[in-house]
């Protein structure tokens, strides 16, 4: 019998306006150039139920409800998300690259006064031992990411975008506590370089952490 190896799970992280949705596309392009067998998904969603509760969270349905009701609603999107795309994907041998995980929960929904203690037991029962490989955090100051996506926004501001910059400065602070406290799993990419040069950084720091695992590794 033939036993697949486990493929890895890449997710990226950042504040509004940080390229993530930019460099995962690339990271997914350049994963397939080196003959990966790559799936890009995305937080909130990835499924069909999961994109249905990502619309409630972005139009701030779930938020009258207080920040420990948007945990909980992230928890039950993820868990789907988990069980129907991302476990299946590894299992088969293929590479997950996903836009936002676990970490946006703690750094949007921890710096609004959950405990962390609440969220890691919501993380044990939606992900349990199936955590990033790696985390890509692209960082850059609250105030540029804020303009860069008002620039590049076609419609209103979602739930997440209204709130004001301090409180997108405490989100940014939160993902760099997250990286320092896990090095061995997280690398933090300065966003503000040009977007070519971010792309490389990340696909140079997917090289160092797991090129042993990519075809001819």
């Amino acid at each position: 019998m033939v036993v697949t190896a486990r493929g890895r799970f890449i997710t990226l992280e950042g504040g509004e306006g940080a390229g993530k949705s930019t460099h995962a596309r690339a990271l997914i392009r350049w994963l397939e150039s080196r003959g990966v067998d790559a799936v890009l998904t995305r937080e909130p969603g990835g499924t069909p139920h999961a994109e249905a509760l990502r619309t409630l969270l972005l139009e701030g349905l779930v938020a009258p409800f207080g920040a420990e009701a948007e945990a909980l609603v992230f928890a039950v999107a993820r868990a789907d998300h988990m069980n129907h795309v991302i476990r299946p994907a590894l299992a088969a041998g293929r590479w997950v690259v996903c836009d936002r995980f676990m970490d946006s929960t703690r750094a949007y929904q921890g710096t609004a006064g959950v405990p962390l203690e609440v969220l890691h037991r919501l993380d044990r029962l939606a992900v349990g031992d199936d955590r990033p490989d790696l985390t890509l955090v692209f960082d850059l100051p609250a105030a540029e990411g804020l303009a860069r996506a008002a620039r590049r926004r076609s419609g209103e501001t979602d739930r997440f975008e209204q709130d004001v910059a301090a409180v997108h400065e405490a989100r940014r602070r939160a993902f760099l506590e997250i990286a320092q406290s896990e090095p061995e799993r997280c690398v933090v990419l300065d966003a503000t370089r040009p977007v070519d040069e971010v792309s490389r950084a990340a696909e140079d720091a997917v090289a160092a952490r797991l090129g042993s695992a990519l075809p001819g590794g």
